[in-house]
């Protein structure tokens, strides 16, 4: 009986040993195989980070390629892509490959897409892909943008940043940042202490330096800045010069009228009309120029004679070598007015004037047109009661507003009734040389001076519009894969 009882015994001790040998061996074996998942996911993790860190060498390779070929959009080929290119460590060892596809800038637009594709050496189905937008900011970044001290009286108000190379004097509503490349100025619109680049005489009126700058945020919404880099208004002389040779090669170029100069009105179906301007409207007995001001006229058309329509140019330019009034409408369309005399000659600007509405029908940066005068961007005397102008509008070597009109005085009309207009709402941004203005303190002039800033302009400004930068900066970024 004892014998049996151990046979017994050590039977079961067998079955024992070889059930958890077995449990041992089956846990053993899922350890091996998570263990060498985890070596393998951690293996394809690595790589991964090598194939995203080689697609961003090509990144920066070809911001690189940019900064010293802004105009090449083929790599260097001439030819299209996607463009191959190996990728080495600092001892000589190839780490991988990147491939680029690059999409140019369309028409009117700087913005630049390129789509780097990383891959690494011996491995096989792991890449990464990243996606960046390269844009050369335009001169339309700003709401508006000045070459002189300025005044921004009360009952105006503005959305976008605002910037003057002298100082800035603002009485309105800023919702945007308003800077100034000096950090204090002698306002000439009044005698006194010196002031801050950028104050206010909006109760209550900003103390003197030294004083400490008092926070506004009900005239500054989004705060002042000052000092801060100037802006340079010179490269628009070579800006209006490309224009005329574009004009005059695929655009429209028109040359002296030897009279007024030219009426373009805008249509919706891709074209304008264009008439040459034969006299302007006389000023009413006692309108005369009281303060001075160049090339003072009424600017209101009296007569003219259609020339014919032509269709807007696939490359948007359109140059004249003379006076040009323009209004109308477009519809998805990109266009430029450029008006100058070359060479240039003080004597002999040219302006560019607009009296009737100009405006777009799509605001989501299909339509887009920029006015580019020699001289002076004006609104004339007859201009309408409530007008809007949707565009970008630079005046290089003079300013873009209405000029003085003087109101009636006993018996005497004058300029009346058109001394005093309604609203003016501009879309877009000023560029002026010297300082803008639609009203004056006596209350003559515009009553309501409205100033949207076109956010659209600043990566896709209308065609041929002058930049701010030779140089790209990035955008957009984005991990595709």
């Amino acid at each position: 009986m004892q014998n049996k009882n151990n046979h017994n015994q050590k039977g079961q001790l067998t079955i024992a040993v070889l059930l958890f040998g077995t449990v041992a061996i089956v846990i053993l074996a899922g350890l091996i195989v998570w263990v060498d998942l985890s070596l393998r996911m951690a293996y394809r993790s690595i790589q991964r980070d090598s194939a995203f860190r080689v697609a961003e060498a090509g990144i920066e390779y070809y911001r690189w390629h940019l900064a010293h070929a802004p105009d090449d959009f083929e790599d260097g080929t001439g030819q299209p892509g996607p463009y191959a290119h190996n990728f080495f460590d600092k001892s000589g060892n190839k780490i991988g490959e990147f491939k680029l596809e690059i999409t140019p800038p369309s028409v009117g637009s700087t913005v630049v897409t390129v789509r780097s594709i990383g891959t690494v050496e011996g491995v096989s189905g792991i890449e990464k892909t990243i996606e960046v937008k390269f844009a050369k900011p335009s001169f339309a970044k700003f709401a508006a943008v000045l070459n002189d001290a300025v005044r921004f009286g009360e009952g105006t108000e503005v959305f976008g940043q605002i910037h003057s190379n002298g100082g800035i004097r603002f009485d309105g509503i800023a919702h945007n940042i308003v800077t100034s490349a000096v950090a204090s100025y002698n306002d000439p619109d009044h005698s006194g202490n010196i002031e801050f680049g950028v104050h206010t005489h909006v109760a209550p009126i900003d103390p003197s330096p030294p004083n400490s700058m008092p926070n506004r945020p009900d005239v500054f919404m989004a705060g002042r800045q000052f000092p801060v880099p100037a802006i340079d208004f010179s490269g628009i002389t070579t800006s209006l010069a490309d224009i005329k040779l574009g004009a005059q090669t695929a655009g429209r170029y028109f040359g002296p009228t030897n009279q007024k100069g030219y009426h373009i009105v805008f249509r919706t179906n891709d074209t304008f009309d264009i008439y040459r301007v034969t006299s302007i409207t006389s000023p009413p007995n006692g309108c005369i120029s009281v303060l001075g001001q160049k090339n003072w006229g009424t600017w209101s058309i009296q007569s003219q004679q259609l020339l014919g329509n032509y269709s807007i140019p696939q490359n948007g330019l359109i140059f004249s070598e003379d006076n040009v009034w323009v209004d109308g409408q477009i519809d998805t369309a990109r266009a430029i007015i450029a008006s100058g005399v070359f060479p240039e000659n003080s004597a002999k600007y040219t302006n560019i004037i607009i009296n009737k509405d100009l405006l777009y029908s799509n605001y989501d940066g299909r339509d887009s047109i920029g006015l580019m005068a020699q001289g002076e961007i004006l609104v004339g005397m007859m201009s309408n009661d409530i007008l809007r102008i949707d565009a970008a509008l630079i005046a290089q070597n003079g300013w873009v507003g209405r000029q003085y009109y003087r109101a009636p005085s006993g018996n005497q009309q004058r300029c009346g009734p058109y001394h005093i207009r309604n609203t003016i709402t501009i879309y877009g941004m000023i560029g002026s040389y010297q300082r803008y203005g639609f009203a004056y303190s006596d209350g003559t002039g515009y009553q309501n001076r409205n100033i949207i800033y076109d956010s659209n302009l600043m990566y896709a400004p209308p065609p041929s519009f002058p930049l701010t930068s030779d140089y790209y900066e990035q955008i957009f970024w984005n991990e595709l894969k």
